[in-house]
C-alpha cells in the first residue's frame, strides 16, 4: 500500500466537496486532493437537470450540471486534484485516510486536514414501513430521477408520489413532462416540506394534486405495482379509519426524507448531533476531532446547493488555516430554543477575533408569519432578526456580521429562538 502526504483531503466531489477544496487551495493549502467514489465529479447535481440553481451564489439561474460544471472548472484552474472511482474505507482520528480503487489499488493518505463532504442518502420504504407485497415499481425519488435523466429509462406510466420534499415535487413535474399520469403528491403533514417556489412551479403550474394530511399505508400488486391505499391522518398524524382510498398506479416514488451519510464519521469517532444526523461542528465547521471538518448535506440536509457552497467555503478556509495553528480554543454551546428544531453550528469560540461573519443555519418546528429570530445569552437578548415567515421545509439562514459578533460575550452559551408570529 502506497502512502502519500497531502495538505487537505476532501471526501466527496459534490457541491460541498468542490467548494471546500477550492477555498482550501485559495487560502494557502498547497496539495488539495478530492476523493470521489463515483466515476465523475459533481455529485447529485449531475442528475438534477432542472433549473433553479445558482440564484443566490451566481445571481443567475442554472441547471444542476451547469452549477457543478462551474466548480469543476474552477477546481481545475485552482490546481485541485480530483481522484474519481475511489472508495474511502477509513478515516483515522490522526487524519490518515485509507482508500481503494481499481486504478490505484489500496492507498494511504496522511493529511493535515480532512473535510467530510459525503452528502446524504434517501430514506427508503423500509424506513417508513409501508405494508404490503414487494412488487416492481417502487422507487425513491432520487433513483427515479437518475433512471430518467441519466440512464434514459422511464420508471412507469401512472405515478403516485409520497412526500412533498423538493425532490418529490420536482419528480412529480418531471414525470408529467415525460407524459406520465401523475395521480398526486401525498403528504403526512398539514404543510409541504419543500420550497414554496417548487410547490408553485412543480405542482400548481402543472395541475398536479397535492393531498395534505394524507399518507400511503399499503401497496398492492405481485409482479408490478397495481395501486396503493391512502388514508387521511389527524393533526397528531394518527390514521383515521374509514378514510381508506385505493389509488390505481404502477409507480410509487418516495420522497420521505434524507439522511446525512455519516458511517465514515461515526467510525472515526466524530460526535453526531441527533437532531441533524450530522457532525456537531463549530463556526469553522470543525468537528470534535481537531483537523476534521464537515460541510454540506453531511452536516445538515440543505434545501439549496447555494447554501451548501456557502457552508463548504467556511470549512475549506478553516481546513487550510488549521495547519497554521488557527483553531478555536474556548468554545461555548449554541442551543436551539423555542420554535426551532436545531441550529448549526452547535458551538462557537467568541474569544478569537474574526473578520468573517458568523452564519447560523436553522430549521423551524412549525410554519409561522411575522417572527423574529432572537439570539441571546443568559436570557438577555443580544441580537434580533425579523423575518416575514418561516416554515420547516425552508432553512433559515442568519448572517451575523463581524461588528455584531462583538456584542456577544465570550464564555457564555448562546441561545437562538423564535418569538412572535402565529
Amino acid at each position: 500500500m502506497r502512502t502519500y502526504d497531502v495538505d487537505v483531503i476532501v471526501i466527496g466531489a459534490g457541491p460541498a466537496g468542490l467548494g471546500a477544496a477550492i477555498k482550501a487551495r485559495e487560502n494557502g493549502a498547497r496539495k488539495v486532493l478530492v476523493l470521489e467514489r463515483d466515476f465523475e465529479p459533481g455529485g447529485i447535481l449531475n442528475q438534477c437537470i432542472h433549473n433553479g440553481f445558482g440564484l443566490q451564489y451566481f445571481s443567475e439561474e442554472l441547471t444542476g450540471p451547469e452549477y457543478a460544471g462551474r466548480f469543476i472548472r474552477k477546481a481545475s484552474r485552482a490546481g485541485v486534484e480530483i481522484q474519481t472511482d475511489t472508495m474511502v474505507l477509513e478515516v483515522k482520528p490522526s487524519r490518515q485516510v485509507i482508500t481503494s480503487s481499481k486504478r490505484y489499488g489500496l492507498q494511504e493518505f496522511k493529511a493535515k486536514s480532512v473535510v467530510l463532504a459525503m452528502g446524504c442518502r434517501e430514506r427508503t420504504r423500509d424506513a417508513i414501513q409501508i405494508y404490503g407485497t414487494r412488487p416492481a415499481g417502487i422507487f425513491t425519488a432520487g433513483t427515479a430521477q437518475r433512471f430518467t435523466n441519466i440512464e434514459g429509462f422511464l420508471p412507469g406510466g401512472k405515478v403516485v408520489v409520497l412526500g412533498s420534499g423538493d425532490i418529490g415535487l420536482i419528480m412529480a413535474r418531471r414525470m408529467k413532462l415525460e407524459g406520465c399520469e401523475v395521480q398526486g403528491v401525498f403528504e403526512l403533514l398539514p404543510y409541504t416540506n419543500g420550497l414554496s417556489r417548487n410547490v408553485v412551479q412543480c405542482l400548481n403550474d402543472f395541475s398536479i394534486p397535492l393531498y395534505l394530511q394524507k399518507t400511503i399505508t399499503q401497496v398492492h400488486g405481485r409482479d408490478r405495482l397495481e395501486g396503493v391505499t391512502a388514508l387521511k391522518v389527524d393533526k397528531k398524524q394518527n390514521l383515521l379509519p374509514g378514510t381508506e382510498e385505493f389509488v390505481q398506479c404502477d409507480t410509487l416514488l418516495l420522497s420521505v426524507g434524507l439522511i446525512p451519510e455519516n458511517e465514515l464519521s461515526r467510525k472515526t469517532g466524530v460526535e453526531i448531533a441527533p437532531l441533524t444526523g450530522g457532525p456537531r461542528v463549530n463556526q469553522d465547521r470543525m468537528a470534535n476531532i481537531p483537523g476534521i471538518f464537515a460541510c454540506g448535506n453531511v452536516v445538515q440536509v440543505h434545501d439549496l446547493a447555494d447554501d451548501v457552497t456557502v457552508e463548504s467555503e467556511i470549512a475549506g478556509i478553516a481546513a487550510a488555516r488549521f495547519q497554521n495553528g488557527d483553531i478555536p480554543k474556548k468554545e461555548q454551546k449554541i442551543e436551539a430554543g423555542k420554535g426551532l428544531r436545531y441550529v448549526v453550528p452547535q458551538k462557537v469560540d467568541l474569544s478569537c477575533s474574526r473578520e468573517t461573519p458568523l452564519i447560523f443555519f436553522m430549521r423551524a418546528e412549525l410554519p409561522r408569519r411575522e417572527v423574529k429570530i432572537i439570539i441571546s445569552q443568559e436570557r438577555q437578548e443580544k441580537l434580533a432578526y425579523p423575518l416575514p415567515f418561516i416554515k420547516p421545509g425552508e432553512i433559515i439562514k442568519i448572517t451575523v456580521p463581524p461588528e455584531k459578533i462583538k456584542e456577544l460575550q465570550p464564555g457564555l452559551n448562546i441561545q437562538v429562538e423564535v418569538r412572535g408570529g402565529g
